[in-house]
């Protein structure tokens, strides 16, 4: 699959879990979110929780699941972006890390994914 068609499978998955978390009462923080440690897809708050969300879509299985790809390096980075995003600041939140995996638009919300 070339760069350009993965970019915009990647935008579509994007934006149905964007849908879906609206129509969930998730508030977006942020999309794309970007600081020196990498980028965080969405940001989202419902309730007193603050949702840092990685997106993983794909058309097979070819190369596992979504949430598969999800690997050691990823999780560093979401953990890295999340301390940047809130330094400096005093927050009453419960942070965690959701991955959100869609197959042929078949959307699956994996609350606290990792730690």
């Amino acid at each position: 699959m070339a760069i350009t068609e993965k970019r915009k499978l990647g935008d579509k998955g994007e934006a149905l879990a964007v849908k879906y978390l609206k129509e969930s009462g998730y508030k977006i923080i942020a999309k794309n979110f970007k600081c020196p440690f990498g980028e965080v897809d969405i940001i989202a708050k419902k309730e007193e929780n603050v949702a840092f969300i990685e997106v993983k879509t794909r058309t097979s299985y070819a190369f596992g699941s979504p949430a598969e790809a999800v690997n050691e390096e990823r999780i560093k980075r979401y953990k890295n972006c999340a301390r940047f995003y809130f330094a400096g600041g005093v927050h009453n939140y419960n942070i965690r890390f959701d991955i959100i995996e869609i197959y042929n638009e078949k959307l699956d919300h994996i609350e606290n994914a990792f730690y």
